[in-house]
This record gives C-alpha cells, sequence and structure tokens, in this order.
C-alpha cells in the first residue's frame, strides 16, 4: 500500500476524512514552498499535492493561475518539484504531483515515474489525461508502484466513471463543481451526488476537490467523502500576507481549522 492509501486507512480507523491540501512548487520560492508544505502537514493535512508550474493551467482560477505564473517567473523546474516532494516525504507525510501531461510527456514519462518514486512521492494526479491515452503513465505507474489519480465530474457519464475509476490507484478525484478552480460559498448536493455515482463503480477512497474554504465546509464535505480536497484557499493565504512568515502562520491556521473539520464532518455509516 502506498503512502496515500496508508493515509485514508488511517483516517477511516479514526472515522474521519482525509486533509488534502495543495500548494504549487516554487511559491513563493522553492523553499518557501518547502516550508509552506511542511506548515500545512504539521497543522493537520495528511496528503500534500504538489503542483508543477505549467505556462497554460486551463482548469485553474486566478488565485492558482498567480502563485504558478510567480513561480515559473522564479525559474521553477521540474527538479525543484520534485526536491519538494521529496523533502514532504522525507517529513513522512505522503505526497503527490498534480500535473498537466505535457510537461511529463516533454520529460520522458518512464524517466518521470522513476524520478517520482526514487523521491519518495507516491503518485500523480492528471486532470487532463484521459485513460485512452494513459498506457504508457499506467504502465509506469505499476512499474514504480505509483497511484495513477484521475478526475470525474457531473458532467461524467456513468460508464465513463466505470472506465475512469478501473485505471485510478489511491483514491478517486472527485471535481465536484463545473469551471475553474476556487473557494466557493455553498457545498450544494451536486458533490455527494457525484461520490455516491462514484462509489457504486469502485471501492477506493473519494476525495472532494470543491473550492472549500473553512473548516465548516470541510466538515460538511468530509459527511459524504473520503477526503476534503483544498487548495486556492491555501494559496490565496500566501498571496494575501505581508510577508512569508505571515503567509506561513496563515496556512496553519487554515490547516487547523480545516483538519479540525474534516474530524467533525464524519458521521458513523
Amino acid at each position: 500500500m502506498s503512502a496515500v492509501g496508508t493515509a485514508f486507512e488511517k483516517a477511516a480507523a479514526e472515522n474521519r476524512a482525509v486533509l488534502i491540501g495543495y500548494l504549487p512548487a516554487g511559491f513563493p520560492s522553492v523553499d518557501g514552498a518547502i516550508g509552506a508544505a511542511l506548515a500545512m502537514a504539521q497543522a493537520g493535512a495528511d496528503i500534500l499535492e504538489i503542483g508543477l508550474p505549467y505556462s497554460d493551467p486551463l482548469i485553474d482560477g486566478p488565485v492558482i493561475q498567480e502563485a504558478v505564473h510567480r513561480a515559473l517567473i522564479g525559474g521553477t523546474h521540474i527538479a525543484d518539484v520534485l526536491r519538494t516532494v521529496e523533502a514532504v516525504a522525507d517529513a513522512g507525510v505522503a505526497a503527490v504531483i498534480m500535473t498537466y501531461w505535457n510537461p511529463v510527456d516533454r520529460y520522458g514519462v518512464d524517466a518521470f515515474a522513476r524520478d517520482l518514486a526514487a523521491a519518495g512521492g507516491s503518485g500523480l494526479i492528471t486532470p487532463d489525461l484521459t485513460p485512452e491515452e494513459a498506457g504508457p503513465w499506467l504502465t509506469a505507474a505499476a512499474e514504480y508502484k505509483l497511484d495513477p489519480v484521475f478526475l470525474v465530474a457531473p458532467s461524467s457519464s456513468d460508464e465513463r466513471i466505470a472506465l475512469i475509476t478501473s485505471v485510478c490507484g489511491g483514491f478517486v478525484y472527485a471535481a465536484a463543481l463545473m469551471g475553474t478552480t476556487g473557494v466557493r460559498d455553498l457545498v450544494g448536493e451536486e458533490a455527494s451526488v457525484l461520490v455516491s455515482r462514484v462509489r457504486q463503480h469502485t471501492s477506493l477512497p473519494v476525495g472532494v476537490g470543491l473550492g472549500v474554504r473553512d473548516g465548516q465546509q470541510a466538515a460538511e464535505v468530509a459527511s459524504f467523502a473520503d477526503g476534503v480536497i483544498v487548495g486556492s484557499a491555501f494559496v490565496q493565504r500566501l498571496l494575501a500576507a505581508d510577508d512569508y512568515e505571515a503567509g506561513l502562520r496563515a496556512i496553519k491556521d487554515l490547516a487547523a481549522e480545516l483538519a479540525a473539520g474534516v474530524r467533525a464532518g464524519r458521521q458513523p455509516r
């Protein structure tokens, strides 16, 4: 079992959801991103998504786009992303990379899987890779014991959900709202309906990315999902901070609030 699977198993034993936090590597700097990721983990994040900065982040909203832009302007490379993963994994926290497919394809699929595994990474989330085109990645992931995480959406048909979940590892990423990433005011029923549909096709845990911004929303999502995925809210805390130390305090406070939320939200099944 990967570190991701272990995190979900541990949370299930505690009758709670997993908190999955996202930050792009290289923002506000390479070392700054490492420090921020470790701060999130210390405050209660169970799994960390390390974003690989990419020049055309189509599904990301303005908050994450701005952070990714700054990371690219700062000269962040794949080696820096892997160093960030290594630092998180060395701290005993499950780390996965969130990336568009083009950088992996250019790097070399087998080489990327090899280097990710060597850094202690647990898997790869690929929002723009379809199962039909994922053969080389699935082969490499199996060889290096990495989790291939794919996305489902409310628009996905039952047949599509069955196909996507059949190739997933670690967990299924439920993008529970259509559109770009960003915080939302309401959770809504659409997310719980999507989780129920996914569970008809797989026993894998289901993590929900919804634009959660606070502990109350985390508790709502944790009441029906196995994982609560939070990205934009963390990035916004760093963007809005007067300086790096203030940003660290802000994301630690948010992580602690969200961690309390995922523990409060689960009801016995």
